[in-house]
């Protein structure tokens, strides 16, 4: 099974949604919150995944498991 994964990067016009299998952009955000919220729909909508977050250094800052919309017992971040 494939686990979808996207990424919150620091982009020259502020932060960016993207797949590290892509050289393009999911989305552009000027904010850092603005794309987490973005990284979660997409993810959602993706069927769930992980939403990795990075600073703005790029190194990994925090990670979410997004759980799939109608899932009725979606599993638990383990931190």
């Amino acid at each position: 099974m494939s686990t979808t994964r996207r990424h919150v990067v620091p982009h020259p016009k502020g932060w960016a949604v993207k797949s590290m299998k892509s050289d393009r952009a999911s989305s552009v955000h000027p904010t850092q919150q603005e794309a987490i919220e973005a990284g979660r729909r997409i993810v959602r909508n993706l069927g769930g995944g992980e939403l990795v977050i990075h600073s703005k250094k790029a190194r990994i800052r925090d990670s979410d498991t997004v759980p799939h919309g109608n899932d009725p017992f979606p599993p638990r971040d383990m931190r």
